[in-house]
């Protein structure tokens, strides 16, 4: 007797599923309607079979067929999507990678996420057991540029909207190592951009560090900002792989899909 497997299997069970799920990659893979030769030829599908297959689909809906021989994917994704968009929530979504990230750090990791000219801090994870620590307590805010995950958002910001928030703030310093000059904020701006993360190096508070990496959504905009924080003496550059890849997890879950070229 051949033993099943009780893990969910890696291809449908139903070869007409698995067709259809061919059929819909091919769709999803192109910007305008494409002909029905074209998909037979990509999937390797036989003309009849996908024109049989796709013609259900344009019955559900799942698939358009906007003129002979052509086709596209129907309106019907987008509202399940938007159905499924609707449903999650970056907290939800952050808070068991943030949980494993911390247990692989032993330092607190914090979920923020910007309004206006502050950030808040919305979900942590942390451990009394694991000594001293560095705790943001859940509400709290903080000014953009005074921390890592403020530069994120001011990274992802226009020119003109950071010399508008540098004039709105005046830019007030909290320690001596903050930045409190435009010039210096725009260079260190131009390094998040380039590194595709950010730091705070006791600008804050005397004594802290942090480091932070954006979390994207379905539409590849940033909602928000994960960040580890440490004594400044303990903070090791050796997690940001471990931080960009739980923030690219955690954007996998809301939608975010990352381009090959990434």
């Amino acid at each position: 007797m051949r033993k099943i497997d009780s893990a969910i299997s890696a291809t449908p069970t139903i070869q007409v599923l698995e067709r259809m799920m061919t059929l819909m990659d091919v769709l999803a893979s192109q910007d305008e309607a494409i002909s029905l030769k074209e998909i037979s030829a990509k999937t390797g599908l036989h003309p009849s079979t996908a024109h049989r297959i796709l013609n259900d689909l344009v019955l559900g809906r799942f698939v358009d067929h906007p003129q002979a021989g052509s086709y596209r994917l129907g309106m019907r994704l987008l509202e399940l999507g938007n159905l499924v968009k609707n449903r999650l929530n970056v907290r939800d979504a952050a808070l068991e990678a943030m949980r494993e990230l911390h247990r692989l750090t032993q330092q607190p990791v914090n979920l923020s996420i910007r309004q206006g000219d502050e950030i808040i801090y919305v979900e942590r994870a942390y451990s009394e057991r694991s000594g001293m620590q560095v705790i943001r307590a859940i509400g709290g805010r903080a000014p953009l540029h005074l921390t890592s995950v403020g530069k994120l958002f001011l990274a992802a910001d226009e020119p003109q909207k950071v010399r508008a928030y540098a004039l709105r703030t005046g830019l007030s310093g909290h320690t001596k190592n903050s930045l409190t000059q435009l010039p210096a904020l725009e260079r260190e701006l131009a390094k998040v951009r380039r590194d595709g993360y950010a730091s705070d190096n006791e600008e804050l508070e005397l004594g802290v560090r942090c480091m932070a990496a954006g979390i994207l959504d379905d539409q590849g905009k940033l909602i928000a900002g994960l960040s580890i924080s440490a004594p400044a003496g303990r903070l090791d550059d050796t997690w940001w792989p471990k931080l960009k890849a739980t923030a690219q997890q955690i954007s996998a879950q809301l939608g975010y899909r990352m381009s090959s070229a990434a």
